[in-house]
């Protein structure tokens, strides 16, 4: 059995296993890395087997760890470690996913309430753990205002309540964490991911995001924005902050991850709204918010539309994909929860 993993911004590092009575019975490390002493390649062989199959990513890593630790001079592992072949290992036993093992279902943005997109971040997930939906990829559209507010953020000292009724916007509070995304029409690009969790075996939580916004840093590379990542959460270009990612992970082995990305925003109108936003200028001692948000119109020249069809295509490019639509049974489940949980006061103001 082979398994595979490439480090971001490494090389790639492959497994090949053998098994026997739940145990590695023989392995081989090969890849595009570099390894100092040569030697050291057998030691990496070595510490994987007679491991139990079911050993995790980190049991896997600290006995490499250790049989390269007892090695008499010091091992250089350029472009790669112990955590890259544990994952590798992972994957060849069939315990961890990688992107090629997955086949997306790819929604094109479809105009809804804003708050059916949230409430629709809790349904896909359940229909993906009750197998009924596959892996999940999904553009967010609408044509009314609101902030989403994350998980654990007081209302209160986020929102200027005053601000959000003067300019008629409401305010949902979300199933992650992060900050405040505020939307209005065509002034954001916003997307959900919904996959297995053992795609992320092994990987830290910050790995885990910048693991899975790979992808849109090529395709923000085709719409000629240098991208990167900013730990733990935000993607950033030369320019600026362009948004923000998070994540959900639910019992049963699925994630949700979310990333909301400026494109034409109203900063001011956005500071008369959210508090906080006021708070980090000021640390940043940044007077105008436009050197904070940094919409892609800016970098790119492209309409809205164009840039999220530059990432329809290249998504869909990169890996295996077929082309859905929101069942009437889910619309009608997000319905449901925008009644009974997203549109309510209890919700909203749990953390007041």
């Amino acid at each position: 059995m082979s398994g595979q993993y490439k480090v971001r911004g490494g090389k790639l590092v492959s497994v090949d296993v053998t098994t026997r009575e739940d145990q590695i019975a023989t392995a081989h490390v090969y890849g595009d890395f570099f390894l100092e002493p040569d030697e050291a390649l057998e030691d990496l062989n070595a510490a994987l087997v007679g491991m139990p199959v079911g050993a995790t990513a980190a049991e896997l890593a600290a006995a490499i760890t250790a049989r390269l630790k007892a090695r008499p001079e010091p091992v250089e592992m350029i472009g790669f470690d112990a955590d890259a072949v544990a994952i590798a290992t992972r994957r060849a036993l069939g315990h961890a996913t990688s992107w090629d093992d997955l086949s997306f279902e790819v929604i094109g943005p479809r105009v809804l309430p804003p708050v059916m997109h949230v409430a629709l971040d809790e349904v896909i997930p359940r229909e993906v753990l009750a197998g009924r939906r596959g892996p999940t990829f999904r553009i967010w559209d609408w044509d009314s205002p609101l902030v989403v507010i994350g998980s654990y953020q007081s209302l209160r000292n986020e929102i200027d309540a005053e601000g959000a009724e003067r300019h008629g916007i409401g305010v949902v509070r979300r199933i992650t964490g992060g900050g405040a995304m505020f939307m209005e029409a065509g002034n954001c690009i916003t997307y959900s991911l919904v996959v297995p969790t053992s795609l992320v075996e092994g990987l830290s939580f910050e790995q885990a995001y910048a693991y899975l916004d790979d992808w849109v840093m090529g395709a923000l590379a085709e719409i000629g924005v240098k991208a990167h990542y900013v730990p733990l959460n935000d993607i950033a270009s030369e320019q600026g902050k362009i948004g923000g990612a998070a994540q959900r992970r639910f019992a049963g082995g699925v994630m949700l991850h979310h990333v909301t990305m400026s494109y034409d925003i109203d900063a001011d109108k956005m500071l008369e709204v959210l508090r906080i936003g006021r708070e980090k200028l000021s640390d940043k001692g940044t007077k105008s918010a436009n050197k904070r948000v940094d919409p892609m119109r800016s970098q790119t020249g492209l309409a809205r539309e164009q840039i999220i069809d530059g990432f329809l295509e290249y998504f869909r490019a990169r890996y295996d994909t077929t082309p859905s639509d929101y069942t009437e049974e889910e619309l009608a489940a997000a319905r449901e929860l925008v009644e009974t949980k997203f549109g309510t006061e209890e919700w909203t103001r749990r953390v007041p």
